[in-house]
């Protein structure tokens, strides 16, 4: 008879999601928002610039020959990743700072 395979449990599968080096990127994504809404700009847009730049330099290895759907969406996820680090460094870099958060209400 073959074997059934195993379901992993949830400990394994939480284990297994914290073992990825991707992890860390939604939380530091979140708290950028936080950070522009608080009236923090310039300094959400060089936190995003230099996660997005992070997570470009991790996906870029690995390289396949063949063209498939997740090839496509992993080459469009990399060049949003480009356009995000030029934005954003280019919001940082060309904001001058005037002592504290803005208030835009």
């Amino acid at each position: 008879m073959a074997e059934k395979p195993t379901k992993e449990g949830m400990l394994q599968s939480l284990r297994n999601w914290g073992g990825s080096p991707y992890h860390d990127v939604p939380p530091v994504l979140l708290f950028t928002s936080y950070l522009n809404l608080s009236g923090y700009e310039t300094d959400a847009a060089g936190i995003t610039a230099a996660w997005s730049g992070r997570m470009r330099f991790w996906r870029c290895g690995g390289r396949r020959k063949k063209l498939s759907v997740r090839g496509v969406v992993r080459g469009a996820s990399l060049g949003l990743c480009a356009v995000n680090v030029a934005g954003c460094g280019l919001a940082y870099v060309s904001d001058e700072r005037k002592g504290g958060p803005t208030n835009k209400v």
